[in-house]
């Protein structure tokens, strides 16, 4: 007997988070990803109890403006509806150095999206792997600044890139996150995309309450929509 009709394909929730686990590469310099083994049913205890120590900004995660400006809000300050909603995910693979203004352009053509018609939250596919293994990817792509500035003028209020950062791993002036807290934009880091279609979606990507934090990890989900 049925238990009611099945499930449709707009209800799918496709997971773009990636899997933190042990030899999980962090930014070169930052506290890695380690296990602990607290309790074990298995050495006679009643549970299982482990620890956790790690960057803030381990795989997928939610920048606070605080990260790269001092005078930034912290993450308990950061508007949770940011991470919720409309999005449009964009194929800007398959090129070289920073995603520019005409990657963009010809990514919204290739999803058959009008120029003027971006939602709030873009989230973009450089050609990252869903899985980085245990080599840091020191070669990701960043974003233009000039790119930044264009999605903000357009109403964008939400970048999210499968790459590590929205900058250059050498760079020490960050200027896609100056772009971004010029636009009081928020950024999301580190996507797992390589699966997904271009297309619209909702997004789902809560953080942990840290109020104080910088940055947190994220389980980030998407729901096709349409």
């Amino acid at each position: 007997m049925s238990d009611g009709p099945p499930t449709p394909p707009s209800a799918t929730l496709l997971d773009v988070t990636r899997a933190l686990a042990p030899g999980h590469p962090n930014w070169p310099g930052d506290v890695p990803l380690a296990f602990g083994v607290g309790a074990r049913i298995s050495d006679g205890d009643v549970v299982n109890v482990g620890s956790i120590r790690t960057s803030l900004h381990a795989g997928t995660h939610v920048d606070a403006p605080w990260h790269y400006d001092d005078r930034g809000v912290r993450l308990g300050a950061v508007d949770l509806r940011r991470l919720v909603g409309e999005a449009l995910v964009l194929d800007v693979s398959g090129g070289d150095g920073a995603v520019s203004v005409a990657a963009l352009e010809a990514a919204l053509v290739d999803a058959e999206t009008p120029e003027g018609a971006l939602p709030p939250r873009v989230l973009l596919h450089t050609g990252e792997p869903d899985a980085w293994g245990t080599a840091f990817p020191a070669g990701f792509r960043p974003l233009a600044p000039a790119a930044v500035d264009w999605m903000a003028e357009r109403g964008v209020r939400l970048i999210g890139t499968d790459a590590p950062s929205v900058d250059p791993l050498t760079s020490k002036d960050l200027p896609a996150h100056r772009a971004c807290a010029a636009h009081d934009l928020t950024i999301v880091e580190g996507l797992a995309l390589a699966r997904v279609a271009p297309g619209r979606y909702e997004l789902i990507c809560l953080p942990l309450s840290l109020p104080e934090a910088d940055a947190s990890p994220a389980r980030a989900l998407l729901r096709p929509l349409g």
